[in-house]
Protein backbone atom coordinates (compact mmCIF):
# COMPACT_ATOMS: atom_id res chain seq x y z
CA UNK A 1 0.00 0.00 0.00
CA UNK A 2 1.30 3.18 -0.97
CA UNK A 3 1.11 6.02 1.95
CA UNK A 4 0.77 8.85 0.07
CA UNK A 5 -1.03 9.95 -3.08
CA UNK A 6 -0.97 13.19 -5.49
CA UNK A 7 -4.88 13.41 -6.66
CA UNK A 8 -4.01 15.36 -9.29
CA UNK A 9 -0.43 16.02 -11.74
CA UNK A 10 -0.83 19.66 -11.02
CA UNK A 11 -1.29 19.71 -7.44
CA UNK A 12 0.92 20.67 -4.93
CA UNK A 13 -0.49 19.12 -1.71
CA UNK A 14 -0.09 15.47 -0.99
CA UNK A 15 -2.26 13.17 0.51
CA UNK A 16 -1.46 11.54 3.81
CA UNK A 17 -2.84 7.94 3.19
CA UNK A 18 -1.40 6.87 6.80
CA UNK A 19 -0.12 8.30 9.95
CA UNK A 20 3.14 9.64 8.95
CA UNK A 21 5.91 10.72 11.32
CA UNK A 22 8.86 13.34 11.31
CA UNK A 23 11.61 13.20 9.49
CA UNK A 24 10.13 10.40 7.83
CA UNK A 25 11.39 10.05 4.14
CA UNK A 26 9.05 9.27 1.30
CA UNK A 27 9.16 9.29 -2.17
CA UNK A 28 6.22 9.63 -5.29
CA UNK A 29 6.30 10.31 -8.77
CA UNK A 30 10.60 11.05 -8.18
CA UNK A 31 9.83 13.44 -6.19
CA UNK A 32 11.61 13.05 -2.41
CA UNK A 33 9.83 14.14 0.73
CA UNK A 34 11.03 14.97 4.21
CA UNK A 35 8.43 15.77 6.40
CA UNK A 36 8.64 18.30 9.10
CA UNK A 37 6.00 17.05 11.23
CA UNK A 38 3.69 14.39 11.93
CA UNK A 39 1.28 13.69 9.60
CA UNK A 40 -2.20 12.23 10.19
CA UNK A 41 -4.08 9.94 7.90
CA UNK A 42 -6.47 11.76 5.47
CA UNK A 43 -4.54 15.12 6.13
CA UNK A 44 -2.37 17.10 3.39
CA UNK A 45 1.37 18.49 3.16
CA UNK A 46 3.14 20.64 1.30
CA UNK A 47 4.51 19.31 -1.87
CA UNK A 48 6.53 23.03 -2.12
CA UNK A 49 7.92 26.13 -0.14
CA UNK A 50 4.62 28.29 -0.21
CA UNK A 51 5.41 31.90 0.81
CA UNK A 52 2.24 33.89 2.37
CA UNK A 53 -0.63 34.35 -0.08
CA UNK A 54 0.67 31.26 -3.01
CA UNK A 55 -2.24 29.71 -4.30
CA UNK A 56 -2.35 25.78 -3.21
CA UNK A 57 -4.04 23.33 -5.22
CA UNK A 58 -5.65 19.49 -5.12
CA UNK A 59 -8.21 17.98 -7.36
CA UNK A 60 -6.45 20.31 -10.27
CA UNK A 61 -8.35 23.66 -8.73
CA UNK A 62 -7.32 26.30 -6.57
CA UNK A 63 -8.57 25.14 -3.02
CA UNK A 64 -6.95 28.15 -0.75
CA UNK A 65 -3.88 30.27 0.09
CA UNK A 66 -0.97 30.28 2.21
CA UNK A 67 -1.39 32.25 5.26
CA UNK A 68 1.71 32.47 6.42
CA UNK A 69 5.01 30.59 5.23
CA UNK A 70 4.63 26.74 4.60
CA UNK A 71 8.10 24.70 4.22
CA UNK A 72 7.84 21.88 2.35
CA UNK A 73 6.62 18.43 3.83
CA UNK A 74 4.75 20.20 6.33
CA UNK A 75 1.58 19.78 7.78
CA UNK A 76 -1.31 21.72 6.09
CA UNK A 77 -3.72 23.35 8.79
CA UNK A 78 -6.52 26.02 9.32
CA UNK A 79 -4.27 28.11 10.86
CA UNK A 80 -1.68 28.25 8.18
CA UNK A 81 -4.50 27.94 4.96
CA UNK A 82 -7.07 29.44 4.36
CA UNK A 83 -9.84 29.17 1.74
CA UNK A 84 -9.74 30.28 -2.14
CA UNK A 85 -11.92 29.27 -5.23
CA UNK A 86 -11.18 30.65 -8.54
CA UNK A 87 -14.19 32.79 -10.12
CA UNK A 88 -16.37 31.57 -12.32
CA UNK A 89 -17.40 33.02 -15.67
CA UNK A 90 -19.99 31.65 -18.50
CA UNK A 91 -17.86 31.11 -21.79
CA UNK A 92 -18.73 29.36 -24.96
CA UNK A 93 -17.04 25.91 -24.69
CA UNK A 94 -17.20 22.22 -26.94
CA UNK A 95 -17.77 19.75 -24.10
CA UNK A 96 -16.15 16.24 -25.51
CA UNK A 97 -16.86 13.58 -23.25
CA UNK A 98 -15.97 10.24 -23.69
CA UNK A 99 -18.85 7.97 -22.03
CA UNK A 100 -17.38 4.36 -20.19
CA UNK A 101 -18.00 1.01 -21.72
CA UNK A 102 -21.37 -0.11 -20.54
CA UNK A 103 -21.57 -2.74 -23.03
CA UNK A 104 -22.35 -5.77 -20.24
CA UNK A 105 -24.97 -3.89 -18.59
CA UNK A 106 -26.91 -2.92 -21.78
CA UNK A 107 -29.47 -5.36 -21.41
CA UNK A 108 -29.14 -5.78 -17.73
CA UNK A 109 -32.78 -4.81 -16.04
CA UNK A 110 -33.97 -4.15 -12.40
CA UNK A 111 -37.49 -5.72 -11.42
CA UNK A 112 -39.55 -2.41 -10.02
CA UNK A 113 -43.11 -1.05 -10.16
CA UNK A 114 -44.00 0.59 -12.97
CA UNK A 115 -46.64 3.66 -12.91
CA UNK A 116 -48.68 4.88 -15.56
CA UNK A 117 -46.53 8.16 -16.23
CA UNK A 118 -43.82 5.63 -16.75
CA UNK A 119 -41.84 6.13 -13.94
CA UNK A 120 -40.53 2.97 -12.04
CA UNK A 121 -41.13 2.99 -8.44
CA UNK A 122 -37.92 1.08 -6.62
CA UNK A 123 -40.34 0.24 -3.60
CA UNK A 124 -44.09 0.52 -3.06
CA UNK A 125 -45.59 2.68 -0.34
CA UNK A 126 -48.61 4.98 0.82
CA UNK A 127 -47.79 7.92 1.82
CA UNK A 128 -49.88 10.24 4.97
CA UNK A 129 -48.47 14.06 5.27
CA UNK A 130 -50.06 16.94 6.62
CA UNK A 131 -49.67 20.30 4.63
CA UNK A 132 -49.26 22.18 7.82
CA UNK A 133 -47.44 21.40 11.05
CA UNK A 134 -50.79 21.88 13.48
CA UNK A 135 -52.03 18.44 11.45
CA UNK A 136 -48.75 16.64 12.85
CA UNK A 137 -50.71 15.55 15.88
CA UNK A 138 -53.10 13.86 13.61
CA UNK A 139 -50.60 12.25 11.72
CA UNK A 140 -48.79 10.53 14.41
CA UNK A 141 -52.56 8.94 15.86
CA UNK A 142 -52.81 7.43 12.01
CA UNK A 143 -49.39 6.68 12.26
CA UNK A 144 -50.25 4.54 15.93
CA UNK A 145 -53.69 2.71 14.59
CA UNK A 146 -52.24 1.75 11.33
CA UNK A 147 -49.27 0.44 11.77
CA UNK A 148 -49.70 -2.01 14.37
CA UNK A 149 -52.93 -3.33 12.86
CA UNK A 150 -51.25 -4.07 9.56
CA UNK A 151 -47.66 -5.48 11.09
CA UNK A 152 -45.58 -2.76 9.06
CA UNK A 153 -44.89 -1.28 13.21
CA UNK A 154 -41.07 -2.27 13.48
CA UNK A 155 -40.08 -4.25 16.48
CA UNK A 156 -38.21 -2.38 18.77
CA UNK A 157 -34.71 -4.20 18.85
CA UNK A 158 -33.54 -2.62 22.60
CA UNK A 159 -36.58 -4.28 24.57
CA UNK A 160 -35.07 -7.53 25.45
CA UNK A 161 -31.92 -5.24 26.41
CA UNK A 162 -34.12 -2.93 29.06
CA UNK A 163 -35.73 -6.23 30.20
CA UNK A 164 -32.48 -7.66 31.43
CA UNK A 165 -31.02 -4.08 33.01
CA UNK A 166 -34.47 -4.04 34.98
CA UNK A 167 -33.69 -7.43 35.92
CA UNK A 168 -30.60 -6.54 37.25
CA UNK A 169 -31.86 -3.61 38.72
CA UNK A 170 -34.33 -5.75 40.70
CA UNK A 171 -31.84 -8.53 42.05
CA UNK A 172 -29.47 -5.48 43.88
CA UNK A 173 -26.65 -5.91 40.93
CA UNK A 174 -26.35 -2.02 39.76
CA UNK A 175 -22.35 -2.19 40.14
CA UNK A 176 -22.47 -5.08 37.26
CA UNK A 177 -24.66 -3.46 35.01
CA UNK A 178 -21.93 -1.33 33.19
CA UNK A 179 -20.23 -4.32 32.37
CA UNK A 180 -22.58 -6.82 31.56
CA UNK A 181 -23.29 -8.53 27.61
CA UNK A 182 -26.62 -7.18 27.15
CA UNK A 183 -28.75 -9.82 24.34
CA UNK A 184 -27.78 -8.96 20.48
CA UNK A 185 -29.81 -6.39 18.80
CA UNK A 186 -31.50 -7.53 15.56
CA UNK A 187 -33.53 -5.67 13.04
CA UNK A 188 -35.73 -7.14 10.51
CA UNK A 189 -37.59 -4.62 7.69
CA UNK A 190 -41.30 -5.13 9.22
CA UNK A 191 -43.83 -6.43 6.24
CA UNK A 192 -47.43 -6.75 6.17
CA UNK A 193 -49.41 -10.30 5.98
CA UNK A 194 -52.24 -8.12 5.15
CA UNK A 195 -50.95 -6.41 2.14
CA UNK A 196 -47.95 -8.41 1.19
CA UNK A 197 -46.97 -6.30 -2.10
CA UNK A 198 -46.91 -3.19 -0.11
CA UNK A 199 -43.71 -2.18 1.43
CA UNK A 200 -45.14 0.14 4.05
CA UNK A 201 -46.96 3.24 5.45
CA UNK A 202 -44.77 5.99 5.74
CA UNK A 203 -45.48 9.24 7.90
CA UNK A 204 -43.94 12.29 7.11
CA UNK A 205 -44.64 15.14 10.05
CA UNK A 206 -42.59 18.54 9.63
CA UNK A 207 -42.92 22.49 10.99
CA UNK A 208 -44.19 24.54 7.85
CA UNK A 209 -47.32 24.97 6.19
CA UNK A 210 -48.28 28.22 8.15
CA UNK A 211 -46.48 31.48 9.79
CA UNK A 212 -43.31 31.42 6.56
CA UNK A 213 -43.71 33.19 3.32
CA UNK A 214 -45.51 32.47 0.80
CA UNK A 215 -42.61 31.15 -1.11
CA UNK A 216 -41.52 28.62 1.42
CA UNK A 217 -45.04 27.25 1.40
CA UNK A 218 -45.30 27.17 -2.12
CA UNK A 219 -41.87 25.45 -2.21
CA UNK A 220 -43.52 22.85 0.52
CA UNK A 221 -46.34 21.98 -1.52
CA UNK A 222 -43.89 21.54 -4.91
CA UNK A 223 -41.71 19.38 -2.20
CA UNK A 224 -44.86 17.65 -0.87
CA UNK A 225 -46.45 17.07 -4.62
CA UNK A 226 -42.59 15.95 -5.89
CA UNK A 227 -43.29 12.94 -2.59
CA UNK A 228 -46.87 12.30 -3.63
CA UNK A 229 -46.33 11.73 -7.08
CA UNK A 230 -42.44 9.94 -6.94
CA UNK A 231 -42.75 6.17 -8.53
CA UNK A 232 -41.92 4.97 -5.35
CA UNK A 233 -45.74 5.81 -3.83
CA UNK A 234 -48.57 4.22 -4.66
CA UNK A 235 -50.76 6.74 -3.01
CA UNK A 236 -51.29 9.37 -0.31
CA UNK A 237 -53.59 10.60 2.39
CA UNK A 238 -53.36 14.56 3.14
CA UNK A 239 -54.33 16.08 6.38
CA UNK A 240 -55.08 19.86 6.21
CA UNK A 241 -56.26 22.16 8.67
CA UNK A 242 -57.97 24.33 6.21
CA UNK A 243 -56.40 27.73 6.97
CA UNK A 244 -52.71 27.79 6.08
CA UNK A 245 -50.44 29.66 3.28
CA UNK A 246 -49.59 25.70 2.27
CA UNK A 247 -53.38 25.79 0.37
CA UNK A 248 -54.83 22.64 -1.01
CA UNK A 249 -55.03 24.35 -4.31
CA UNK A 250 -51.76 25.38 -4.44
CA UNK A 251 -50.57 21.32 -3.98
CA UNK A 252 -53.03 20.66 -6.82
CA UNK A 253 -51.30 22.82 -8.77
CA UNK A 254 -47.85 21.40 -8.20
CA UNK A 255 -49.12 18.01 -8.81
CA UNK A 256 -50.96 18.70 -12.12
CA UNK A 257 -47.11 20.28 -12.84
CA UNK A 258 -44.91 17.35 -11.98
CA UNK A 259 -47.52 14.56 -13.88
CA UNK A 260 -50.27 15.98 -15.68
CA UNK A 261 -53.14 13.94 -15.48
CA UNK A 262 -52.01 12.45 -12.33
CA UNK A 263 -54.16 9.33 -11.81
CA UNK A 264 -52.96 7.75 -8.35
CA UNK A 265 -55.11 8.40 -5.24
CA UNK A 266 -54.33 11.04 -3.48
CA UNK A 267 -57.11 11.97 -0.36
CA UNK A 268 -57.12 15.44 0.84
CA UNK A 269 -58.89 15.58 4.15
CA UNK A 270 -60.18 19.64 5.27
CA UNK A 271 -60.01 19.37 9.02
CA UNK A 272 -62.45 23.01 9.19
CA UNK A 273 -64.44 21.62 6.74
CA UNK A 274 -65.02 17.98 8.23
CA UNK A 275 -65.70 18.91 12.01
CA UNK A 276 -63.86 16.62 14.66
CA UNK A 277 -60.87 15.03 14.74
CA UNK A 278 -62.17 12.03 15.32
CA UNK A 279 -64.40 12.21 11.96
CA UNK A 280 -60.63 13.54 9.99
CA UNK A 281 -59.27 10.59 11.43
CA UNK A 282 -62.33 7.97 10.61
CA UNK A 283 -62.24 9.25 6.88
CA UNK A 284 -58.57 8.95 6.52
CA UNK A 285 -58.83 5.47 7.66
CA UNK A 286 -61.17 4.50 5.65
CA UNK A 287 -59.33 5.87 2.67
CA UNK A 288 -56.44 4.92 3.63
CA UNK A 289 -57.17 0.92 3.75
CA UNK A 290 -59.31 1.66 0.30
CA UNK A 291 -56.03 2.88 -0.91
CA UNK A 292 -53.56 0.26 0.25
CA UNK A 293 -55.79 -2.72 -0.88
CA UNK A 294 -55.74 -0.90 -4.48
CA UNK A 295 -51.96 -0.33 -4.37
CA UNK A 296 -51.47 -4.26 -2.87
CA UNK A 297 -52.51 -4.97 -6.74
CA UNK A 298 -49.20 -3.36 -7.98
CA UNK A 299 -46.13 -6.37 -8.54
CA UNK A 300 -42.69 -5.76 -9.67
CA UNK A 301 -41.58 -6.55 -13.24
CA UNK A 302 -38.46 -6.04 -15.43
CA UNK A 303 -37.83 -2.01 -16.35
CA UNK A 304 -34.34 -0.83 -18.02
CA UNK A 305 -31.90 0.57 -15.86
CA UNK A 306 -32.64 4.05 -17.70
CA UNK A 307 -35.71 4.14 -15.59
CA UNK A 308 -33.48 4.26 -12.73
CA UNK A 309 -32.88 7.95 -11.22
CA UNK A 310 -29.56 8.38 -8.71
CA UNK A 311 -29.37 10.91 -5.95
CA UNK A 312 -25.79 11.72 -5.23
CA UNK A 313 -25.30 12.40 -1.55
CA UNK A 314 -22.11 13.08 0.92
CA UNK A 315 -22.54 13.95 4.15
CA UNK A 316 -19.43 13.40 7.31
CA UNK A 317 -17.13 13.69 4.75
CA UNK A 318 -13.31 13.16 5.27
CA UNK A 319 -10.13 12.99 3.97
CA UNK A 320 -10.66 10.26 1.70
CA UNK A 321 -14.19 10.67 0.73
CA UNK A 322 -13.04 12.59 -2.10
CA UNK A 323 -10.42 9.99 -3.05
CA UNK A 324 -12.12 6.69 -2.78
CA UNK A 325 -16.24 6.63 -2.44
CA UNK A 326 -16.71 9.62 -4.22
CA UNK A 327 -14.93 9.05 -7.18
CA UNK A 328 -16.71 5.03 -7.26
CA UNK A 329 -20.41 7.14 -7.28
CA UNK A 330 -18.71 9.50 -10.51
CA UNK A 331 -18.02 6.53 -12.04
CA UNK A 332 -20.98 5.19 -11.35
CA UNK A 333 -22.79 8.21 -12.57
CA UNK A 334 -21.03 7.97 -16.05
CA UNK A 335 -22.00 4.50 -16.14
CA UNK A 336 -25.61 5.48 -15.78
CA UNK A 337 -25.73 8.49 -18.06
CA UNK A 338 -24.13 6.13 -20.92
CA UNK A 339 -26.92 3.80 -20.21
CA UNK A 340 -29.76 6.15 -20.36
CA UNK A 341 -30.40 6.74 -16.73
CA UNK A 342 -30.54 10.12 -14.48
CA UNK A 343 -28.50 11.33 -11.62
CA UNK A 344 -29.08 14.25 -9.47
CA UNK A 345 -25.75 16.46 -7.87
CA UNK A 346 -27.01 18.82 -5.47
CA UNK A 347 -25.45 20.47 -2.43
CA UNK A 348 -24.76 23.45 -3.93
CA UNK A 349 -22.43 25.63 -1.48
CA UNK A 350 -20.13 22.17 -1.76
CA UNK A 351 -19.21 23.26 -5.74
CA UNK A 352 -17.98 25.94 -4.46
CA UNK A 353 -14.29 26.08 -6.05
CA UNK A 354 -15.44 24.02 -9.21
CA UNK A 355 -18.18 25.75 -10.74
CA UNK A 356 -16.06 26.57 -13.66
CA UNK A 357 -15.57 23.09 -14.53
CA UNK A 358 -19.35 21.80 -14.22
CA UNK A 359 -20.42 25.35 -16.33
CA UNK A 360 -18.13 24.31 -18.91
CA UNK A 361 -19.40 21.09 -18.93
CA UNK A 362 -23.35 22.38 -19.77
CA UNK A 363 -24.60 21.40 -22.72
CA UNK A 364 -25.42 25.30 -24.06
CA UNK A 365 -25.39 28.68 -22.87
CA UNK A 366 -28.60 28.87 -20.81
CA UNK A 367 -27.82 26.16 -18.86
CA UNK A 368 -24.28 27.41 -17.62
CA UNK A 369 -26.06 31.00 -17.18
CA UNK A 370 -28.68 29.30 -14.90
CA UNK A 371 -25.82 27.65 -12.89
CA UNK A 372 -24.17 30.82 -12.59
CA UNK A 373 -27.37 32.57 -11.36
CA UNK A 374 -28.48 30.06 -8.86
CA UNK A 375 -25.13 29.81 -7.20
CA UNK A 376 -24.16 33.58 -7.13
CA UNK A 377 -27.32 33.98 -5.51
CA UNK A 378 -27.07 31.44 -2.89
CA UNK A 379 -23.81 32.58 -2.15
CA UNK A 380 -24.89 36.60 -1.77
CA UNK A 381 -27.36 35.78 0.29
CA UNK A 382 -25.20 33.01 2.61
CA UNK A 383 -22.23 36.04 3.05
CA UNK A 384 -25.08 38.66 3.69
CA UNK A 385 -26.22 36.68 6.84
CA UNK A 386 -22.72 36.20 7.99
CA UNK A 387 -22.21 32.65 6.76
CA UNK A 388 -20.19 32.35 3.53
CA UNK A 389 -19.71 28.96 1.24
CA UNK A 390 -16.08 28.90 3.44
CA UNK A 391 -18.02 28.31 6.61
CA UNK A 392 -19.27 25.04 5.20
CA UNK A 393 -16.76 22.54 6.36
CA UNK A 394 -18.11 21.32 9.74
CA UNK A 395 -15.60 20.48 12.55
CA UNK A 396 -15.45 16.71 11.56
CA UNK A 397 -14.60 17.46 8.14
CA UNK A 398 -11.69 19.57 9.50
CA UNK A 399 -10.66 17.41 12.24
CA UNK A 400 -10.20 14.92 9.25
CA UNK A 401 -8.85 16.94 6.50
CA UNK A 402 -11.03 18.82 4.67
CA UNK A 403 -9.71 22.93 6.13
CA UNK A 404 -11.28 24.57 3.54
CA UNK A 405 -14.68 24.69 1.55
CA UNK A 406 -12.32 24.45 -2.02
CA UNK A 407 -10.93 21.14 -0.58
CA UNK A 408 -14.26 19.77 0.36
CA UNK A 409 -15.97 20.55 -2.60
CA UNK A 410 -13.49 19.50 -5.00
CA UNK A 411 -13.85 16.04 -3.89
CA UNK A 412 -17.78 16.48 -3.38
CA UNK A 413 -17.69 17.30 -7.08
CA UNK A 414 -16.43 13.96 -7.88
CA UNK A 415 -20.03 12.63 -6.93
CA UNK A 416 -20.71 14.03 -10.12
CA UNK A 417 -18.64 11.93 -12.89
CA UNK A 418 -17.60 13.81 -15.80
CA UNK A 419 -20.64 13.39 -18.14
CA UNK A 420 -22.69 16.79 -19.45
CA UNK A 421 -24.43 18.76 -17.39
CA UNK A 422 -27.66 18.07 -19.52
CA UNK A 423 -30.11 20.50 -17.13
CA UNK A 424 -29.88 22.46 -13.65
CA UNK A 425 -33.03 22.97 -11.37
CA UNK A 426 -34.17 24.59 -8.73
CA UNK A 427 -35.60 23.37 -5.39
CA UNK A 428 -37.98 21.90 -5.48
CA UNK A 429 -38.24 21.11 -9.55
CA UNK A 430 -38.18 17.63 -10.95
CA UNK A 431 -35.38 16.13 -12.83
CA UNK A 432 -37.10 15.17 -16.53
CA UNK A 433 -33.79 14.70 -18.71
CA UNK A 434 -31.81 11.64 -18.92
CA UNK A 435 -27.93 12.60 -17.84
CA UNK A 436 -26.61 14.77 -14.79
CA UNK A 437 -28.73 17.31 -13.46
CA UNK A 438 -27.86 20.26 -10.94
CA UNK A 439 -30.27 20.02 -8.03
CA UNK A 440 -29.81 23.61 -5.66
CA UNK A 441 -29.92 22.94 -2.25
CA UNK A 442 -28.58 23.32 0.98
CA UNK A 443 -25.14 21.01 1.88
CA UNK A 444 -27.24 19.80 4.99
CA UNK A 445 -27.86 15.87 4.63
CA UNK A 446 -30.82 15.97 5.41
CA UNK A 447 -32.22 18.94 3.92
CA UNK A 448 -30.45 17.74 0.54
CA UNK A 449 -31.34 14.51 0.30
CA UNK A 450 -34.89 15.14 1.06
CA UNK A 451 -34.38 17.57 -2.01
CA UNK A 452 -33.49 15.10 -4.29
CA UNK A 453 -36.37 12.59 -3.73
CA UNK A 454 -38.96 15.22 -3.96
CA UNK A 455 -37.07 15.87 -7.60
CA UNK A 456 -37.70 12.31 -8.41
CA UNK A 457 -34.75 10.20 -7.30
CA UNK A 458 -35.66 6.63 -6.58
CA UNK A 459 -32.48 5.82 -4.71
CA UNK A 460 -30.04 7.85 -3.25
CA UNK A 461 -26.04 7.26 -2.94
CA UNK A 462 -24.52 8.46 -0.07
CA UNK A 463 -21.24 8.80 0.77
CA UNK A 464 -19.85 9.19 4.24
CA UNK A 465 -16.10 8.99 5.70
CA UNK A 466 -17.42 9.38 9.25
CA UNK A 467 -20.89 8.03 9.47
CA UNK A 468 -23.91 9.33 9.25
CA UNK A 469 -27.80 7.27 9.56
CA UNK A 470 -29.07 9.70 6.97
CA UNK A 471 -32.12 7.61 5.51
CA UNK A 472 -35.34 8.91 3.84
CA UNK A 473 -39.02 7.79 4.07
CA UNK A 474 -39.73 6.95 0.52
CA UNK A 475 -36.19 6.15 -1.41
CA UNK A 476 -33.33 3.48 -0.04
CA UNK A 477 -30.49 5.35 1.14
CA UNK A 478 -27.53 3.01 0.47
CA UNK A 479 -24.02 3.88 2.60
CA UNK A 480 -20.88 3.94 0.85
CA UNK A 481 -17.90 4.34 3.69
CA UNK A 482 -14.65 6.18 2.50
CA UNK A 483 -12.31 4.02 4.47
CA UNK A 484 -12.78 0.31 5.70
CA UNK A 485 -12.33 1.57 9.48
CA UNK A 486 -15.35 2.94 9.07
CA UNK A 487 -16.85 0.13 7.50
CA UNK A 488 -16.37 -1.98 9.87
CA UNK A 489 -16.60 0.06 12.87
CA UNK A 490 -20.25 1.50 12.07
CA UNK A 491 -21.21 -1.78 10.01
CA UNK A 492 -24.89 -1.15 11.50
CA UNK A 493 -25.39 1.41 8.94
CA UNK A 494 -23.13 1.16 6.10
CA UNK A 495 -23.85 -0.77 2.84
CA UNK A 496 -20.99 -0.51 1.15
CA UNK A 497 -17.09 -0.39 1.55
CA UNK A 498 -14.76 1.73 -0.94
CA UNK A 499 -11.70 1.54 1.57
CA UNK A 500 -9.95 -1.14 -0.62
CA UNK A 501 -9.52 1.81 -2.86
CA UNK A 502 -7.32 3.79 -0.27
CA UNK A 503 -5.84 0.60 0.33
CA UNK A 504 -4.65 -0.42 -3.36
CA UNK A 505 -6.80 -3.14 -3.48
CA UNK A 506 -9.39 -2.84 -5.91
CA UNK A 507 -10.04 0.13 -8.43
CA UNK A 508 -12.44 3.14 -9.07
CA UNK A 509 -13.96 1.64 -11.91
CA UNK A 510 -14.38 -2.09 -10.04
CA UNK A 511 -15.95 -0.19 -6.85
CA UNK A 512 -18.06 1.42 -9.48
CA UNK A 513 -19.33 -2.05 -11.50
CA UNK A 514 -20.09 -3.74 -7.78
CA UNK A 515 -21.79 -0.79 -6.94
CA UNK A 516 -24.08 -0.88 -9.92
CA UNK A 517 -24.48 -4.29 -9.34
CA UNK A 518 -25.20 -3.64 -5.45
CA UNK A 519 -27.97 -0.88 -6.59
CA UNK A 520 -29.49 -3.05 -9.12
CA UNK A 521 -30.31 -5.59 -6.02
CA UNK A 522 -31.26 -3.18 -3.75
CA UNK A 523 -34.27 -1.21 -6.90
CA UNK A 524 -35.46 -4.83 -7.29
CA UNK A 525 -36.28 -5.55 -3.80
CA UNK A 526 -33.67 -8.33 -3.33
CA UNK A 527 -31.43 -6.23 -0.86
CA UNK A 528 -32.43 -3.79 2.02
CA UNK A 529 -30.35 -0.96 3.23
CA UNK A 530 -29.66 -0.32 6.18
CA UNK A 531 -31.39 3.05 6.89
CA UNK A 532 -34.49 1.33 5.84
CA UNK A 533 -33.21 -1.43 8.31
CA UNK A 534 -33.08 1.44 10.77
CA UNK A 535 -36.55 2.98 9.99
CA UNK A 536 -34.44 6.03 9.18
CA UNK A 537 -37.19 8.17 7.73
CA UNK A 538 -35.67 11.49 7.65
CA UNK A 539 -37.22 14.33 6.18
CA UNK A 540 -36.48 17.96 6.60
CA UNK A 541 -38.24 20.77 3.69
CA UNK A 542 -35.56 23.58 3.00
CA UNK A 543 -37.26 26.81 3.93
CA UNK A 544 -35.59 29.63 1.36
CA UNK A 545 -33.50 31.67 3.90
CA UNK A 546 -29.56 30.33 4.62
CA UNK A 547 -28.55 26.79 4.99
CA UNK A 548 -25.21 25.48 4.26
Amino acid sequence: MNKILKVHPSDDVVVALADLKKEEELALDGEAYALAEDIPAKHKFAARDFAPGDEIHMYGVLVGKAQSAIPKGSWLTTFNVKHAASPMTVRDTQFAWMAPDVAKYANTTFNGFHRSDGSVGTANYWLVVPLVFCENRNILALKEALTKALGYEAATPYQDKVEKILDMLAQGQEGAILESTLPSATKKRPTSSVFPNVDGIKFITHQMGCGGTRQDSRALCGLLAGYITHPNVAGATVLSLGCQNAEETTLLEEIEKRVPGFDRPVHILNHQTLGSEEEVLDLALKQTLLGLKQANESVREEAPLSKLTVGLECGGSDGFSGISANPTLGYFSDMLVALQGKVILSEFPELCGVEQNLADRCVDRPTAERFSHLMSTYSQRATAAGSGFDMNPSPGNIKDGLITDAIKSAGAAKKGGTSPVVDVIDYPEKATKPGLTLLCTPGNDVESTTAEVGSGANVVLFTTGLGTPTGNPIAPVVKVASNTRLFDKMHDIMDFNTGDIIEGKETIEAAAERLLDYVIAVASGEATVKAVLNNQDDFIPWKRGVSL
